[in-house]
Formats: C-alpha cells, sequence, structure tokens
C-alpha cells in the first residue's frame, strides 16, 4: 500500500476527538479573568496614587485577557443531541466530536464544514430537502434522519413506454470523516445517485403486467422495486458516509403523452378478463344443467333440444343485456 492509499484509509475511518468537560476549564478561565481584571484595577488604583506600579502584575494580566483567555474560550465547544463537529489541526483529520454536552477540545483545531445546503434555491440538484431544518450553524454536521424528496422524472420502464415517478429517500450521516473529505457536497452527491439508480432500477420493470397483477411490475412489486432501489443508492454513497434507512415510490403513472393510449390497452384488458371469466363460468352453468337434467330423469333431451338449450342458456348467461323470454305454447318442431 502506498502512500496515498494509506492516507486515504486514514481519512475514511472516523476517529472520536480527545475532548474533556468544559464546565471546569470555563470556571477556571472566568477566576483568571476576574484575576486580571483586578490586577489591572489594582495597577490603575496604584499609578493614581504614585504608589509604585506592579508592572509584570499588569503586563500579565493584560496578556492573559488579549491572548490567553481568547484562546482557551475557542476550545470550548456545545453540542446538541444529533450534531456534530469534525476537527482538523494544522490541515489534517484530528478527529469528530459527538454527543450532546459541553467540551473543551485542542484550541489549535478548527470545526471542517462541508458545503452542504439543504434545500437552496441556488442547488442545481432536481431535488429538495423537507427537513431544511437540519442547516446547522457554526459549522455542525447534523446526524439526524433527514428526507430527501425528488421530483416526478420521466424515465422509460422495461417495455419503453414513458413512465412519471417519484420517490422519497430517508437518510443520515454516520461516517463525519467520510462526508466531510470524500466528497465535496455529501447532499448533491446523495441527490445524483439516487437519480443514477432509480434510472437503472426503473429500466428493469414494466409498468404493468396484463393479467399478472402479483409478478414483475412497477405497480403490483413497489415492495420489491423499493427493496432494490435503497440497496442501489447505498452502495454508491458508501463512499459519502451516508446510511440510506428507508426508500420509497411516492408517485408513478404513465408519462401523459401515451396516458390515454395505455388506459384503453388496460380497459381492454379488463373486459376481455371478464369475458373469458364469464364464458368459463356460463360453460359450467351449462354442463351442470344438463348433468342434473340427466341425473333426474326430468326430461329427455335429443342432440337437437340440447344443442338448443345450450345456445339459449349461453346467450342468457354471456348477454350484457336484460333477456326478455319468449313463451312457445306449441311443438318446436
Amino acid at each position: 500500500m502506498n502512500q496515498n492509499e494509506l492516507q486515504k484509509e486514514i481519512v475514511n475511518e472516523e476517529k472520536p476527538a480527545p475532548a474533556t468537560s468544559g464546565m471546569g476549564i470555563l470556571l477556571f478561565t472566568c477566576l483568571l479573568t476576574l484575576a486580571s481584571i483586578a490586577g489591572i484595577v489594582y495597577f490603575i488604583f496604584r499609578a493614581a496614587t504614585e504608589a509604585p506600579k506592579p508592572a509584570a502584575l499588569f503586563t500579565a494580566s493584560l496578556i492573559y485577557i488579549v491572548i490567553i483567555m481568547p484562546f482557551l474560550f475557542a476550545g470550548l465547544k456545545i453540542l446538541k443531541p444529533n450534531e456534530a463537529y469534525v476537527l482538523t489541526i494544522f490541515g489534517k483529520y484530528y478527529g469528530t466530536l459527538k454527543g450532546p454536552g459541553f467540551f473543551f477540545v485542542n484550541p489549535f483545531t478548527s470545526a471542517t464544514k462541508p458545503r452542504v445546503d439543504y434545500g437552496s434555491a441556488e442547488n442545481t440538484a432536481p431535488h429538495t430537502a423537507t427537513a431544511s431544518h437540519a442547516v446547522l450553524p457554526n459549522k455542525k454536521i447534523s446526524l439526524k434522519a433527514m428526507t430527501l424528496s425528488s421530483d416526478k422524472q420521466k424515465i422509460n420502464d422495461l417495455m419503453g413506454n414513458p413512465i412519471e415517478i417519484g420517490i422519497v429517500v430517508i437518510w443520515r450521516v454516520v461516517n463525519t470523516a467520510k462526508a466531510v473529505f470524500n466528497v465535496d457536497n455529501y447532499y448533491e452527491f446523495l441527490s445524483i445517485q439516487c437519480d443514477s439508480a432509480l434510472r437503472n432500477i426503473v429500466r428493469l420493470y414494466p409498468y404493468d403486467i396484463a393479467g399478472e397483477d402479483d409478478e414483475g411490475s412497477l405497480r403490483s412489486s413497489s415492495q420489491e422495486v423499493a427493496g432494490k432501489l435503497k440497496i442501489a443508492i447505498q452502495d454508491k454513497v458508501e463512499i459519502a458516509g451516508l446510511e440510506v434507512v428507508e426508500a420509497r415510490i411516492t408517485h408513478l403513472a404513465y408519462a401523459p403523452e401515451i396516458a390515454a393510449a395505455m388506459l384503453q390497452r388496460q380497459q381492454a384488458a379488463a373486459i376481455i378478463d371478464a369475458r373469458s371469466a364469464i364464458v368459463k363460468g356460463a360453460v359450467d352453468m351449462v354442463e351442470m344443467a344438463l348433468a342434473r337434467l340427466s341425473e333426474n330423469s326430468i326430461v329427455d333431451l335429443d342432440e337437437e333440444r340440447k344443442a338448443a338449450m345450450i345456445s339459449n342458456l349461453l346467450v342468457v348467461l354471456c348477454g350484457n343485456k336484460d333477456v326478455h323470454p319468449i313463451v312457445n305454447s306449441g311443438s318446436i318442431y
């Protein structure tokens, strides 16, 4: 492994930043500040009375207030739940500060914030994050679960039919080092990878399968499609330290230019299926009627009368209008 690969491995691994409780440092700093102020006041009082001036005390107090006190306060960090700081020192990754609390870290460290703007109008990606409240000041990184909702996109399915589809992705940052150092803008990176994965998955399925609603289509296999979509997105955003919690289809429809034709096709398929069921049921009923008449010896029908009876029953059972019976009082011959 060369030096570049080793450096990449180090950066990609998140590590906790060394930190102590900030309350003790804050109290210590406040006491020293008060003592320094008292020293300066004492120097001014001695100067006003023309008494010997404690120059060393004045110099030490002034140096502390001007230089040391701001330096110590720079190391104090406050974090709320599900927030983190990614700290660097002289250009090198120092560690990640996580967990709610009041901390004191090396004052020479600086927090690094990625170029992320959730839901900004300047974002050229075709997505908007509904969790816009997750934008944090002071270079903090949100570890909360956030929502990325895509606009409707026009994609060709397995049969080449253009469809409109939209998805929602629930995600969060799980590796802050990767999110900050491996990609320039992890939100935009996630947005682009969602587009790519969605197009690849949709092309594997038809919108619908006529007569087979339980297998292999975008409309009937939404759970399967969502599972594959989640896996595909996760594989792409692993380098950015993101975890895809869930991916779901929120909108699915034929494109407007073919919606009318596809509706007619669906109606025709539904009519054919309904007619097939009616004919099958009618034939079964005719067979049952002839069998019951023969078993009970109600009437002895020759082949011609059976044919006439079958014809009349099929007309009655398969017709789509009400039948008006005609009573024949004479012979059928």
